[in-house]
C-alpha cells in the first residue's frame, strides 16, 4: 500500500524516488546548517525531530507515533497498544557506555514508532548518542548489508551479533562530513534507496 504523501504520487516506484532525493537533501541540511545539535540525545523526542526534519516536506506523518501496527516479512513490531509504554522505557534505558547504547537501538528498533523511515532515522540517532557518551560514530562504509540486516534481525532474541558488528566500525571521526554523507548513502542503501548521492544533491 502506498503511503498517503505531500507530493500525491499514487506510483511505488516514482515515490521511493521522491523520498530518497527530498529527504538526502534534507540529511545534508540536517547536518550542513547544524540544527542536528538541536535534536535531544538518547530520547524519543530527539528521534522525532530527526525523523521530522527528514522526512516533513513528503509525510504528514513526519514525527508522529504510528497508529496502525507493522511487521516486516513474520516479525511484528512493537504492538500499538503498547507502543508508547515501548517508548517511555526506552527514554529511561542507560547509554553510558558502548553495550548500553546498543541495547538501547536494538529496543528503539523493535519499537519501530514510525509508519516509514525508522531505520534511516534511527541510524542517526544512533550516532549521536555515540558521539556524546563515547566521542565515536560508526563508520557505515565497514558495516556489510547483509551481515547488518541479519543481526539486526536476530538483535530481538540476542544482541551479541549486531555488538560485535558496530563495535569494530567505531571511529572517532565524528565530525567529518564526508563520513556523515557516505553514512547517509549507506544507511539508505541497507533499504533498497541507491539512485542518488547525498552530497550530488
Amino acid at each position: 500500500m502506498i503511503p498517503e504523501n505531500k507530493l500525491n504520487i499514487t506510483n511505488q516506484i516514482d515515490l521511493a524516488k521522491a523520498e530518497e532525493k527530498i529527504s538526502k537533501i534534507k540529511a545534508r541540511q540536517l547536518f550542513d546548517s547544524g540544527d542536528i545539535a538541536k535534536a535531544e540525545v538518547g530520547t524519543f523526542a530527539g528521534l522525532a525531530f530527526i525523523h521530522t526534519y527528514l522526512f516533513e516536506d513528503i509525510y504528514d506523518f513526519a514525527g508522529q507515533i504510528r497508529e496502525v501496527n507493522i511487521a516486516k516479512g513474520d516479525f511484528r513490531f512493537a504492538p500499538l497498544m503498547y507502543l508508547k509504554h515501548s517508548l517511555a522505557h526506552i527514554d529511561t534505558m542507560h547509554q553510558g557506555n558502548f553495550d548500553e547504547i546498543i541495547e538501547k537501538y536494538v529496543e528503539m528498533n523493535i519499537a519501530h514508532p514510525f509508519r516509514e523511515g525508522n531505520g534511516r532515522a534511527t541510524r542517526i540517532w544512533l550516532d549521536l548518542i555515540l558521539k556524546r557518551e563515547l566521542k565515536q560514530v560508526i563508520d557505515w562504509n565497514l558495516v556489510d548489508k547483509e551481515e547488518y540486516l541479519s543481526a539486526m534481525q536476530r538483535s530481538v532474541v540476542k544482541d551479541v551479533e549486531i555488538k560485535a558488528l558496530l563495535k569494530q566500525a567505531l571511529t572517532p571521526k565524528i565530525d567529518d562530513r564526508a563520513l556523515f554523507m557516505k553514512g547517509i548513502d549507506l544507511s539508505y542503501f541497507y533499504e533498497g534507496y541507491s539512485e542518488f548521492k547525498t552530497e550530488e544533491l
